[in-house]
């Protein structure tokens, strides 16, 4: 009986959203909580010879899969997963095997909350939901400059729908050119002006190296105190502690991040109590339809790797 897991179904959602039914002779076992600890872990995974992993929700480095001597394959969701070691993977014979992904839902989901801040939603809903009514002006987004960091797939999605609204759009990333920008109907600028001229400033870069605290005291300090900022990318683009400080000293007008440092978001978190912050839980990408996809290709790529074909092999 081959024994299957899947990781951080937060929505206990993976067994609704594909066929499992279809691997035969096999166990497949859910868990919806996440599993910081890798004790913890290590004896909770020991059993499996197949694990699904969403995204980067838990982390697959040498130190863990050396502690998982019947691991055969790891199946991720999407076709890039920094927080696996493919190479270690590859040395100990474990195949890493990923999905296909949807990227509207990224794009939809910064919109969404550069309205939620631009808007007052999330405070004139709890308003009127304590039995209040109007208690504050929102700002109009025609004529405001939307600057984006990083025009890439993505990116140039959110600086489209900036245009239609009538927005002032402008770019910077350190490999973004006039003449690229140009192609998008987006006005190149260099770093420090996209910073300084920003109304909203919505991030779309990949975590490297080079992109790890771009976002840091300095660039902040240059945007306007009527600004926002807004992170649907990844947390460690930006000095969480830099942003923290601009936030509780209103040195900006707010911000709206799904994207954390550290995840799950620890509790205690000093964002948690600000109220010039909107948070999700990095749900930029989960919708039904991305579920649906990546799991049914999941239980595609066990098949595959059953029949002795593994596809879509991320560590050749």
């Amino acid at each position: 009986m081959l024994k299957v897991a899947i990781l951080d179904d937060y929505q206990e959602a993976a067994l609704r959203s594909a066929p499992w039914s279809k691997l035969a002779e096999t166990e497949v076992i859910t868990f919806t909580q996440y599993i910081a600890d890798q004790h913890s872990l290590v004896e909770t995974l020991l059993p499996f010879d197949v694990i699904v992993a969403m995204r980067e929700r838990t982390p697959f480095p040498a130190s863990l899969l050396a502690k998982l001597p019947n691991l055969k394959l790891l199946v991720t969701t999407g076709m890039r997963n920094l927080a696996i070691d493919m190479e270690y993977a590859r040395k100990n014979n474990i195949d890493v095997c990923g999905t296909d992904m949807i990227s509207h839902s990224t794009y939809e989901h910064a919109w969404a909350l550069i309205l939620a801040l631009s808007k007052n939603i999330t405070q004139d809903n709890a308003l009127l939901h304590n039995g209040g009514w109007q208690a504050s002006t929102s700002i109009g987004l025609k004529g405001k400059t939307l600057a984006i960091l990083g025009l890439g797939r993505l990116g140039k999605e959110v600086a489209r729908i900036g245009q239609a609204f009538g927005m002032n759009v402008i770019a910077w990333s350190q490999n973004l050119t006039a003449e690229k920008a140009a192609e998008h109907q987006v006005t190149w600028v260099d770093k420090h002006q996209l910073f300084r001229q920003a109304d909203i400033l919505s991030i779309h870069l990949l975590l490297s190296d080079r992109t790890r605290g771009i976002v840091g005291e300095q660039e902040l300090a240059l945007m306007k105190p009527e600004a926002y900022l807004v992170n649907t990318a990844r947390g460690p683009i930006v000095d969480e502690e830099a942003l923290l400080n601009v936030l509780k000293n209103k040195q900006i007008a707010g911000a709206a991040i799904d994207v954390y440092e550290v995840e799950p978001l620890p509790i205690d978190h000093p964002i948690r109590k600000l109220d010039n912050a909107i948070l999700t839980g990095h749900t930029g990408y989960v919708v039904k339809e991305l579920y649906e996809k990546a799991y049914a290709q999941a239980i595609e790529n066990i098949q595959a790797w059953q029949n002795g074909q593994p596809q879509r092999v991320l560590n050749p």
